[in-house]
């Protein structure tokens, strides 16, 4: 259906061309019916090169987002391809938790958020930490009142009045009192409460959630109000700029893989972007039952948008050898040829334009009456990742601009019959 319409579409908007065109042309010969014999030997000359010319002015340019851009260099010959998924090592994951049980009093922290080691995510209340705290305030009296006890037993004992097993009795005691002082002053430190600083009017109900490395979140797992213990974790942080590539690559391609090669790889949510990576290391054991090895792959330049789990395409480039190469919506069919369709520069109005720019319009290549293009017919080769490799029939100057989107659009203007190509 969406064919038909754009068939349509393209019809109604190529009828308007040519009446506008026949308009314009009646408007000549009526005012200049005796330059015609003068002038026909010039039209047969040039009939040829017009029937590959296509002109269109700015807005019709806009209306249907043609693009110019530049022809480039990649490297599509010698590839490989596999499927992969990002990671982010075990080692550059950590999980916020409490060293305690208790309800979550306040939440920090959202999905997404940047945090850095020790930062506080959350804080958790629960009456036993006043507990703990008055314990350990009280047990210093009793241990002072169990050394009392050991010297008096000890002096009993020594001036033969008093048992000898009542004196072990009050030296047990005074152990494990001093075992539990001990054991009170670590679970408070566990708690961010300095023991020294500890007194009857400084009690704390509530401790306080750090995040044990610098990172992203990437889950949580609490809310206000719910309770929490030592095996819940409160959220997930992960320290993205450690994210690599794995590729699963299957055992017999496994010897064409080298360190150092070039990866390029789209998301598979989002295949209208390609990323770089490059191999650093190379797995020496099967992935599970799949027989594939994982390539591992440091991602370079740009990581906007990449997420740790997410699974991706990945192409192995297998050699340095580059190709000649444009989009693929910068290629028509047209009676069985393929085609892509050069600017044409203004002679009066040359422009310098840097390597690889590309623009959303034509206004820097056209004129008041419009912008050309040039069919011109070429080979097809491999395509990979958007691109495909091409070889022109005719040689293309260096620095030409073609049209990298909308030439399926530009050839259906250039046949005013309203007969056009497909994009390929």
């Amino acid at each position: 259906m969406k064919r038909i319409i754009n068939n349509i579409v393209f019809s109604v908007f190529v009828l308007v061309a040519i009446f506008a065109l026949n308009a314009c042309t009646n408007k000549h010969s009526e005012g200049d019916g005796h330059n015609h014999g003068a002038e026909a030997a010039t039209t047969t000359d040039e009939h040829e090169e017009e029937e590959n010319v296509a002109i269109l002015t700015d807005e019709q340019m806009k209306a249907v987002g043609i693009e110019i851009g530049m022809i480039k260099q990649k490297q599509l010959s010698a590839t490989l391809k596999a499927n992969g998924g990002l990671r982010v090592p075990n080692s550059n994951k950590a999980n916020a938790t409490s060293m305690f049980g208790g309800v979550i009093k306040s939440l920090n922290v959202e999905i997404g958020d940047f945090v850095k080691k020790g930062q506080v995510i959350a804080t958790i209340s629960n009456p036993q930490f006043i507990q703990l705290q008055e314990e350990y305030l009280s047990i210093n009296s009793r241990i002072e009142f169990a050394e009392q006890e050991v010297a008096r037993q000890r002096e009993l004992n020594e001036g033969n009045a008093g048992a000898k097993k009542n004196l072990q009795s009050a030296t047990t005691e005074l152990n494990t009192l001093r075992t539990r002082k001990a054991s009170l002053q670590q679970q408070i430190q566990m708690m961010g409460i300095n023991p020294a600083s500890l007194s009857n009017s400084s009690l704390k109900s509530s401790l306080v959630v750090t995040s044990p490395i610098s990172g992203t979140v990437s889950n949580v797992f609490a809310k206000i109000g719910s309770y929490v213990d030592v095996s819940s974790p409160i959220a997930e942080i992960i320290e993205n700029t450690a994210l690599h590539l794995d590729l699963q690559v299957y055992e017999k391609d496994i010897p064409l893989i080298k360190i150092g090669q070039k990866i390029d790889f789209v998301v598979t949510n989002n295949p209208n972007k390609t990323y770089s990576a490059e191999v650093y290391s190379i797995g020496s054991s099967f992935s599970g039952e799949s027989k594939t090895i994982a390539v591992h792959s440091r991602i370079t330049g740009d990581k906007t948008g990449l997420i740790d789990g997410m699974s991706i395409t990945g192409t192995v480039s297998l050699d340095n050898v580059l190709s000649t190469a444009v989009p693929n919506e910068a290629i028509v069919n047209a009676d069985g040829k393929y085609y892509i369709f050069l600017v044409k520069e203004q002679e009066e109005e040359p422009h310098d334009h840097k390597e690889g720019e590309e623009h959303d319009h034509n206004h820097d290549h056209g004129s008041e009456k419009g912008t050309q293009f040039v069919r011109m017919e070429i080979v097809k080769g491999a395509s990979q990742l958007g691109y495909t490799a091409i070889t022109p029939v005719n040689e293309i100057p260096h620095g030409t601009h073609i049209v990298i989107k909308g030439a399926f659009f530009v050839n259906a203007k250039m046949n005013d019959t309203g007969e056009h190509g497909h994009a390929h």
